[in-house]
């Protein structure tokens, strides 16, 4: 058994080529094999977001403050507030991150697999942001 204390792990902010705008990334579990389970937390301050993604063994998302939007590809905008739980499929093309006017917290959830077990592509362009 192993406790991380809170504050004990440092943040970081999220790296400009996989996001837009200010996010902070506060790590929770980076499991040792043979476990796969990857968590950390995410806040997204207003109108930052992800760059499209996926992820090789799908993605829980919950919801823990703010509001937020979320968009696999060909989809619409869905609005996400707190206590929502959000399952994206394995390689399912998507992004999320907080609205224009508020900031959103999540922990995101993934198992690792083998390889890369996030595939980062283009980023979300303004106008796919706004759903023009």
């Amino acid at each position: 058994m192993e406790i991380k204390r809170s504050g004990s792990q440092p943040s970081r902010k999220g790296q400009a080529e996989n996001f837009t705008g200010n996010v902070r990334i506060d790590p929770l579990v980076d499991a040792p094999t043979p476990a796969r389970v990857f968590s950390v937390k995410v806040t997204f301050e207003p109108g930052a977001r992800t760059a499209w993604h996926t992820h090789a063994l799908g993605q829980t998302l919950i919801v823990t403050a703010g509001c937020g939007r979320i968009q696999h590809w060909g989809g619409p905008i869905k609005e996400i507030r707190p206590g929502d739980v959000v399952w994206i499929a394995p390689d399912e093309k998507h992004w999320h991150g907080a609205t224009s006017t508020t900031a959103m917290t999540h922990i995101a959830i993934i198992e690792k697999s083998e390889e890369n077990f996030t595939s980062w592509m283009e980023k979300v362009s303004e106008e796919q942001y706004q759903g023009e």
